[in-house]
């Protein structure tokens, strides 16, 4: 066989020894190849006992995407090979065939009637109905005695049965999750290590030497030094970040720009903001770096790993011995078994260098909708080695609209500024991480407010500072223990709102919100959202993502845009709505439609003015290209990091002269 499965799932259908289930997913008669192209030698049992079984086989292979269907016919074993879009899981039932592809579930019907034929077979499958399904990540169906369809979800962790309009509803999920973590009341998380106690203010930025100087003298009680939304993953961010990093923690950070400005490091080393490194999340990979398993294979390196091993090999003892420690911010979890796998990575990384397991405290991200679900169970893996989670906010808004996304348009949003924090599926979403945190001793740490102020429009700074405000007094008051903000000159307005909840307080753990009562409907509430779309939204959105592209391109991370600060999450939103607003037909309140002809219009349009307005080493057409791909192309790219990162920013030249001086 040409391309052997690498997930299998399993279909059975007792069918005539002479039938071959024949595939056309994607046109309505695809030819099938030649038996004999892929015939299959078999031992002769093998063929007997297909035979008297009156058995057919069929394989989906996942990440090759391809269905493989296997029968025994008169001369043999035969098999037929066709592409599908990645299929998951495969059913074979009486009343049809069901193929679970991406975010589709299709159903594929015998086109065959009265003894026809096609190609010399008595069976040809077409697909008859189209059930979306969002990027849930079916893993295997099945069919009641009713005839209604289960489904197993990965990202959800359950069993869910599908109506006819293709709604899904949970039906079971293992105990482990359901009862076993969530009814124990007696177990804690280890909480804030030293440095981590008053996490009231954190800042948040790149790692570059300016960005980092400049978080490290802003008064902040923490700094997260980010190596994935805020950062354009270039070879040269990647190693650079590294080596600030190195310096940042042995109190010898300096920087002098090309016009000869010097920045350096004002506040006394002890009063310095603790250091939570976010490393990039296990989407991603490190091509410049290539991993060879046991076996012999070889592969880009996880970045993930590469982030963080980096950052602990060279600098876990030294922060220890600076009376803080190694602290990260962990990314994009969808599950409790990713929490797992960082805890045994955590516990690998620190017997290997003889440091006491426990040291490493780890924040969790919760910002997919699959992690909501799991808040506890992550809480629980990780309960060694967890400091706290944290609601990130832009990135989870958009999980929101790609897990939903082909789900009609009672999951369809308006204007990206509609959607804000206290939209209820939002509100329930923060208030069930304060009272999980608290209830496991975990801090609760909050979102950031994307408004920052121009030092140049005193009236656009009063409008930033003021929804500032409103932004971490509700934080405040919600119990949060602790706030993010994008920009220096936000922390005392942060500060202020913190400081009247908290006092002299370090936070506010031991406040029992036992109040809350969030279910499962709640979290996907999103009828309380403004669903309004406008002419001003779809070219916002357009324009956003393009300029953020294009500085992405260029290898910055987090930009400055119309007033708002700008990352990977926040651009993700814009080209996800668009895709939103194309696939539902949506028209704009003006009586647009919201095609992918009028978005390219507007592409476009902003192209032209934004070329004309750069400089030489603008990277705009790069830009356009990339965003036409990532929001109208036929496909839809989990992250638009990952093409993007594939096709720009990887260098051809060996990295081999840039390295980093081993610890000790």
């Amino acid at each position: 066989m040409h391309h052997p499965p690498s997930r299998p799932h399993r279909a059975s259908r007792r069918l005539s020894p002479q039938s071959l289930l024949v595939f056309a997913p994607s046109a309505p008669v695809l030819p099938a190849p030649a038996a004999s192209d892929d015939a299959i030698d078999a031992s002769p049992r093998l063929r007997h006992w297909l035979q008297a079984n009156r058995i057919c086989l069929a394989l989906s292979t996942g990440e090759g995407g391809r269905i493989i269907t296997l029968g025994a016919g008169s001369s043999g074993l035969a098999a037929f090979d066709v592409p599908c879009d990645r299929p998951g899981a495969l059913l074979a039932t009486e009343a049809g065939l069901y193929v679970a592809a991406r975010s589709r579930l299709w159903c594929f019907d015998d086109a065959l009637t009265g003894g026809e034929r096609f190609r010399g077979e008595d069976r040809l499958c077409l697909p008859s109905q189209c059930r979306p399904t969002g990027t849930i990540g079916i893993q295997d169906v099945a069919a009641e005695e009713s005839g209604r369809l289960l489904v197993a979800a990965a990202q959800f962790n359950c069993v869910a049965r599908m109506n006819s309009r293709g709604d899904l509803k949970p039906v079971w999920r293992p105990a482990f999750i359901d009862a076993a973590i969530r009814d124990d009341r007696s177990w804690r998380v280890a909480g804030a290590g030293p440095g981590l106690e008053d996490r009231r203010v954190e800042i948040t930025g790149p790692t570059d030497p300016k960005m980092a100087i400049n978080a490290l003298n802003s008064g902040a009680r923490v700094w997260l030094a980010d190596l994935e939304d805020a950062t354009s993953p270039t070879w040269a961010n990647i190693v650079g970040g590294q080596r600030t990093l190195h310096d940042a923690v042995r109190g010898r950070l300096a920087f002098t720009s090309p016009e000869g400005k010097e920045y350096r490091v004002t506040t006394p080393f002890e009063h310095t903001p603790t250091i939570v490194m976010r490393p990039r999340g296990w989407h991603l990979v490190e091509k410049h770096l290539a991993f060879t398993d046991c076996a012999g294979r070889t592969a880009p390196a996880s970045a993930s790993l590469t982030d963080f091993g980096l950052y602990f090999w060279h600098n876990a003892e030294q922060l220890v011995a600076n009376g803080r420690g190694p602290y990260f911010y962990l990314p994009k979890l969808e599950s409790h078994l990713e929490a797992r796998l960082w805890n045994d990575i955590f516990v690998f990384a620190q017997q290997r260098i003889g440091m006491p397991v426990g040291t490493i405290r780890a924040t969790v991200l919760i910002e997919t909708i699959p992690a909501a679900f799991e808040m506890e169970e992550i809480l629980y893996e990780l309960r060694d080695h967890c400091a706290g989670l944290n609601a990130g906010r832009w990135d989870y808004i958009f999980s929101m609209i790609k897990t939903f996304q082909g789900r009609g348009r009672r999951f369809a949003f308006g204007d990206r500024d509609r959607i804000t924090m206290t939209v209820p599926f939002m509100r329930a979403y923060t208030e069930l991480l304060v009272a999980t945190c608290h209830r496991r001793g975990a801090h609760a740490i909050g979102g950031m407010s994307a408004f920052i102020p121009n030092r140049r429009d005193a009236e656009a700074t009063e409008r930033a500072l003021a929804r500032v405000a409103d932004d971490k007094r509700r934080e405040a008051g919600d119990g949060f223990d602790g706030t993010w903000v994008a920009h220096p000159d936000l922390i005392p307005t942060a500060l202020a709102e913190f400081d009247t909840v908290l006092g002299e307080r370090p936070n506010q753990v031991e406040r029992q919100r036992d109040d809350v009562d969030v279910s499962a409907d709640d979290l996907l509430d999103v009828r309380g959202a403004d669903a309004t779309v406008t002419d001003a939204g779809v070219r916002s959105n357009v324009s956003v993502a393009l300029r953020y592209i294009e500085a992405w391109l260029r290898g910055t991370g987090a930009v400055a845009i119309d007033g708002l600060m700008e990352d990977a999450a926040t651009a993700e939103i814009s080209r996800s709505l668009l895709r939103q607003w194309i696939d539902n037909r949506i028209d704009t309140a003006e009586g647009t439609a919201v095609d992918r002809e009028a978005v390219t219009r507007i592409l476009n349009a902003e192209l032209e003015r934004l070329s004309a307005e750069a400089g030489a080493d603008a990277r705009f057409a790069d830009a356009a290209e990339l965003l036409r791909e990532v929001a109208l192309g036929e496909e839809f790219p989990t992250f638009l990091t990952i093409p993007a990162y594939a096709r720009y920013l990887v260098d051809t030249a060996e990295p081999a002269s840039q390295q980093l001086p081993l610890a000790g």
